[in-house]
């Protein structure tokens, strides 16, 4: 599919609700829970939507369209959910996603982007020019990964419970 606004807001702004559907008031074997060293849980997952919502991607969206200075993005610290999210709970950190993702929705619904704007470049620290396009399809295809590593994750708590018909379950041979 070539890369549509307005069908990717469709998908950015159903996330939140996706996410409380399916998280929200379960016990902590399932959110709290991952696959090992160095791997995410659900909750850590949340943690880094939030924390791309305050930094990320309407952050490197004006500074693409700006289009002033060097238009270099700053590093995106990827594990910062995991000092920010301590002492929180997975409710509150669905109760603060929603209204953040909606504002940013706003934000770019408001940047009242055309074809023009979309191929407006910005530098990535590790990837180098980049345009406002691909930036806003990374975003939508980030929250569809992170979506189906929450429910990876989640399904390896019972990757032993499921006995032989682990063999038909491909989700379980992922990481």
């Amino acid at each position: 599919m070539k890369f549509d606004l307005n069908k990717s807001i469709e998908l950015l702004e159903r996330t939140p609700a996706l996410l409380e559907a399916l998280l929200s008031n379960l016990s902590p074997d399932w959110v709290m829970n991952n696959e090992g060293p160095d791997t995410w849980s659900p909750f850590d997952v949340v943690g880094h939507l939030i924390h791309g919502e305050k930094t990320d991607w309407i952050t490197r969206a004006n500074i693409i369209l700006d289009q002033q200075g060097n238009r270099q993005f700053k590093p995106f610290d990827r594990f910062a959910q995991f000092d920010a999210s301590q002492g929180k709970t997975m409710e509150q950190l669905l109760i603060e996603f929603r209204p953040l993702r909606a504002a940013n929705i706003e934000s770019l619904r408001a940047m009242n982007i055309d074809e023009s704007k979309l191929i407006l470049e910005g530098v990535h620290p590790e990837f180098g020019t980049v345009t406002l396009e691909q930036l806003l399809a990374t975003w939508v295809v980030h929250d569809l990964a992170h979506i189906a590593q929450i429910t990876r994750v989640m399904a390896h708590q019972y990757a032993d419970e499921v006995g032989p018909w682990k063999a038909y379950i491909g989700l379980l041979h992922a990481k």
